[in-house]
């Protein structure tokens, strides 16, 4: 797939939290850097003067940039973090070395400790994190311990030990940090109901601690001890901002491969996510073209095979949307739900994205290619014989049946055409009656284009159900069009389409590109209608008595209303007052105007 220029990619990029990497023309990573909104972080580094020398290097040699989004700030910066380590880019100095962010650990051991690490062990311990600050580790751990007091120190405490006396009570027994389980002070079952309570808080159920820590700063205050009451809001602020979950980096998730699939009429677009050690250290995007209609699964098998030999890739298991056969020597598995399922949604949020992006570039690079495009997809989805390359759509505007009136706007090739928009006073109907309101403007517009000679539309929208859809046919069957030019109406409830004679209505995938033009026509004519309906009434809110004085305009009107601020004081001023303001002859249409009245 040939690259789009730099300035067309950064335009496509997202303005959600991310990581974007940056290569050069042979392909090999210059950076990789994360963001909270990725379009507005990429794009300063072509709009600004670089004082580093570095990056001004750097940005020279740019040629192709890719980006993984994530769901939050916290996910960039882990994900930032294991790509780098496992990447080096070149232009990256920091996180190259092998220092990890730290994780709380509690281990698996009888009498489990709890303490911050930064180094993983296979030995069934528990590993929660990792986290950004080492403060927020520090602030959890204190937490915890002044809560549940457990033991610190390293001893092997089996139970034989323990009753052969082998060990003796330490100071953090004689303080109370500690209930003394090497001596037999402190049962089993006891110290491990403490350690639920804490996994309970470390996942992030912390609301008795919070009421604790609240309690707590109260009673420091009203001693008037204020440097310890701070001490422990700050404490507060950490555990409000603490978060335990991470997509990106999961100890529960080690050496597999994601892949999932997006797809619309014209091709496929496959997300690949590898992890290794429990961290997300590569994703790529491949986009399929249909040639034959293929199924999601056939084009996610073939997508697999490929980016696992493209990438080298070793694991033994993958985890898609849904079951694929890769053989016997791979274990596909579905996630259903937690952090498997997670990371899933994940690799699929990224390719919709692309698949997003793809669509933004054709926009900018090939226009014409994405309105054949969308003609195409547009004549497929609404089972039409022609493209509809030429669309209009009516609504009507009233309140309670006053100053009703009617709009028409005009889309050619699936963009507003504003030059062809038309407003429409109801004529014929009293009151609020919209099927008869919408008869008579499809009526009007169509016999007036048939009379000048003009191009009828490929598609007629309506917009509401089956009664303005059947006014609609009415009117076009008067005209002798019915069945020359394709109408549907569209209800604001659940978006259903309705055909003429057809009871059950049409759904279209929310997501449909065909859905989102109708939508987008069907508000544009409610704005248009409303925007006219709200200037009508504003004239004859406006309208007075002295718009009725024959010989006295518009212009005079306002003149006198702006010097004199109401009709009462025009009708009691003398003659000199308003021929001051409005000259001889219209002051003495104005006092006779008055006078008869009288």
């Amino acid at each position: 797939m040939e690259v789009p220029p730099l300035e067309v990619q950064i335009k496509t990029l997202p303005l959600s939290p991310g990581v974007y990497l940056y290569f050069d023309k042979t392909d090999r990573l210059l950076y990789v850097g994360k963001a909270k909104k990725l379009k507005k972080r990429v794009s300063s580094y072509f709009t600004k003067s670089h004082d580093s020398y570095r990056i001004r290097t750097m940005v020279k040699k740019i040629a192709r940039i890719e980006h993984i989004v994530v769901q939050t700030e916290t996910d960039a910066l882990l994900l930032e973090n294991s790509l780098i380590k496992s990447r080096s880019p070149k232009y990256n100095i920091m996180l190259r070395d092998d220092k990890t962010y730290p994780w709380l650990c509690i281990k698996n051991e009888r009498f489990p400790r709890i303490f911050l690490t930064r180094k993983m062990i296979k030995d069934g311990s528990e590993y929660y994190g990792p986290y950004t600050s080492v403060r927020t580790v520090r602030t959890l751990l204190e937490l915890v311990k002044s809560l549940y007091p457990i033991r610190t120190c390293k001893y092997d405490l089996q139970e034989e030990k323990i009753q052969a006396g082998k060990y003796k009570l330490c100071l953090e027994y004689h303080i109370g940090n500690c209930k003394g389980p090497c001596v037999g002070l402190q049962n089993e079952a006891a110290y491990n109901r403490n350690i639920e309570a804490i996994r309970n808080i470390v996942k992030g159920d912390f609301k008795d601690a919070v009421n604790h820590f609240h309690n707590s700063m109260k009673e420091h205050a009203e001693n008037m001890e204020f440097e310890d009451a701070q001490r422990i809001k700050d404490k507060l602020d950490i555990l409000t901002r603490y978060q335990t979950k991470s997509t990106v980096v999961n100890p529960n998730i080690s050496n597999v491969d994601i892949f999932t699939i997006v797809s619309d009429e014209a091709a496929g677009y496959v997300n690949y996510i590898q992890i290794n050690h429990g961290s997300i250290t590569r994703s790529h995007t491949m986009e399929l073209k249909k040639q034959l209609d293929e199924t999601d699964k056939e084009l996610l098998e073939l997508a697999i095979v490929e980016l696992r030999t493209r990438f080298d890739s070793q694991s033994t298991e993958v985890y898609t949307q849904f079951p694929v056969d890769l053989g016997d020597l791979i274990k596909v598995t579905v996630p259903k739900l937690g952090d498997k399922k997670r990371v899933v949604e994940l690799s699929e949020r990224n390719a919709k994205f692309f698949r997003q992006e793809q669509f933004k570039t054709i926009k900018i690079v090939d226009p014409d290619r994405h309105v054949n495009r969308l003609m195409a997809q547009m004549k497929a989805d609404l089972r039409l014989d022609e493209e509809p390359r030429h669309m209009e759509c009516f609504d009507n505007s009233n309140i309670q049946g006053t100053n009703p009136v009617a709009a028409c706007v005009v889309f050619k090739n699936g963009k507003p055409s504003k030059s062809d928009y038309r407003h429409f006073n109801i004529k014929t109907v009293d009151g609020p009656d919209d099927f008869a309101s919408m008869e008579e403007v499809v009526y009007r517009r169509y016999r007036r284009l048939l009379e000048e000679d003009e191009p009828l539309p490929q598609l007629v929208i309506v917009d509401g159900g089956k009664g303005q859809l059947s006014s609609g046919v009415t009117a076009l069957e008067r005209l002798g069009l019915r069945g020359k030019v394709p109408i549907i109406g569209i209800a604001k409830r659940l978006e259903e389409l309705f055909y003429p004679n057809d009871p059950v209505p049409l759904y279209l995938d929310k997501r449909s590109e065909t859905l989102k033009v109708i939508q987008q026509m069907r508000n544009e004519a409610h704005r248009f209608g409303i925007n006219h309906h709200r200037n009508k009434r504003s004239k004859q809110a406006i309208e007075t008595e002295l718009d009725g004085i024959p010989g006295i305009g518009e212009k005079t009107t306002v003149e006198l209303l702006r010097h004199f601020r109401s009709v009462k004081r025009v009708k009691e001023a003398t003659k000199q007052e308003l021929e001051s303001v409005v000259g001889t002859s219209r002051a003495q249409k104005i006092i006779d105007f008055y006078s008869e009245e009288e």
